[in-house]
């Protein structure tokens, strides 16, 4: 069963939502039904039987017998479709849930459903942050600050330019993200990929049903062909780190002795259960936390690319849970970075004093000239 204590404070309420049990059994029931839509819109099978089927398919049945029956059956497919021909009285239209379909279309296009509300989410909080980051990068465009490398003192630039690198890394990523979210497609091959038992029509069908669900519809059949996958799980990856990269420098500006910028103050939030002094950064720790996991999550989906023969054993197997928590940490660290940036508490005098003291002198450089062309760029793009 899911743990919200534990999984909660890593993500968001929507997100886990998105890829929770009845969003699961929801997308399931909509490809049994929409597939015979589908059929009887092609002519496959008779409008009678697909309005019996996707009757037989609007209830939602009890999460936790399905679940171990999916976990003695090996796959949700078995169970599921059983129980929708057992809500169907005539055996003849019952035999026509799942024509055509294999076990691997089921999980692979419910799957796909709860990524298209996922990559929804993430674009959308994603381009809530870059948008702050401009208005932050604008702002303090020509505010002098000490430049730091390899974590000491190092040549003066302002925070503007700063910013401007944290805006460039989400931007780049977020549109790595919306070119790989192509991968995001309806999956329907039947039993080895060949399209068989579905009387020639396979092309009508596929492109019906793809238009009822609201995915776009593959070329051919991706039953062992995951590379889709693995760059879309990769570039949450790469937009989780580059989130990451922001809340590891105001972690280290909010530290005691530097004292330049800090999370907006929350109540209840940020605060330690021993020391009433402390104002931790909370936010920048959810997304640090989930900037860890997630490269080995991508891993995962990346190390499952090799699936045997037209359908593989254990390799798809393991990217549902493995895609869900990936989408869970990016959008739970996104949204929390963009509560952060959006109210980011700067204290230009402590900057100043900073700089000061590192007796490095005040040549910023280009910093204001290279902030502006970033916001152009940014703009133009977006």
């Amino acid at each position: 069963m899911s743990c919200l204590l534990r999984d909660r404070p890593a993500s968001t309420l929507e997100m886990l939502t998105a890829f929770g049990d009845e969003a699961l059994l929801r997308a399931a029931l909509a490809f049994e039904a929409m597939l015979a839509r589908a059929q009887a819109e092609a002519g496959l099978i008779s409008s009678v039987a697909a309005e019996t089927i996707t009757a037989a398919c609007a209830e939602l049945p009890d999460v936790d017998s399905l679940a171990e029956a999916a976990a003695h059956a090996g796959t949700l497919a078995i169970p599921l479709v059983a129980l929708i021909r057992e809500r169907i009285a005539d055996p003849e239209v019952a035999k026509l849930v799942h024509k055509g379909a294999t076990s691997q279309d089921l999980a692979d296009t419910a799957l796909m459903l709860q990524a298209k509300v996922g990559a929804a989410l993430v674009v959308r909080d994603a381009r809530r942050l870059a948008d702050a980051l401009a208005v932050l990068a604008e702002r303090h465009a020509a505010t002098p600050m000490l430049g730091r490398t390899l974590l000491q003192a190092a040549q003066p630039i302002t925070f503007g330019l700063k910013v401007a690198g944290w805006l460039q890394g989400v931007a780049g990523a977020l549109a790595r993200f919306e070119r790989e979210t192509a991968a995001i497609q309806l999956q329907l091959g039947g039993a080895t990929g060949s399209l068989a038992g579905l009387d020639g029509l396979a092309q009508d069908v596929t492109e019906r049903l793809a238009a009822l669900l609201g995915l776009p519809a593959a070329e051919t059949p991706w039953h062992a062909r995951r590379e889709g996958l693995a760059g879309l799980a990769s570039s949450l990856a790469i937009l989780t780190g580059a989130v990451g990269k922001i809340a590891g420098d105001i972690t280290l500006l909010a530290q005691t002795e530097v004292s330049e910028a800090f999370e907006p103050k929350v109540a209840g939030r940020g605060g330690s259960s021993a020391m009433a002094h402390k104002r931790n950064p909370t936010g920048c720790q959810v997304a640090l936390s989930a900037a860890i996991r997630a490269p080995h999550l991508a891993a995962t989906i990346v190390a499952a690319l090799p699936q045997q023969h037209e359908r593989g054993l254990g390799g798809w197997q393991a990217e549902g849970p493995v895609l869900a928590e990936l989408f869970e940490l990016t959008h739970g660290a996104v949204a929390a970075m963009a509560v952060v940036v959006e109210g980011l508490d700067i204290d230009t005098d402590r900057m100043a004093a900073n700089l000061t003291a590192a007796r490095i002198g005040a040549d910023t450089g280009e910093s204001v000239a290279l902030v502006s062309r970033t916001l152009t760029a940014y703009r133009k793009d977006r």
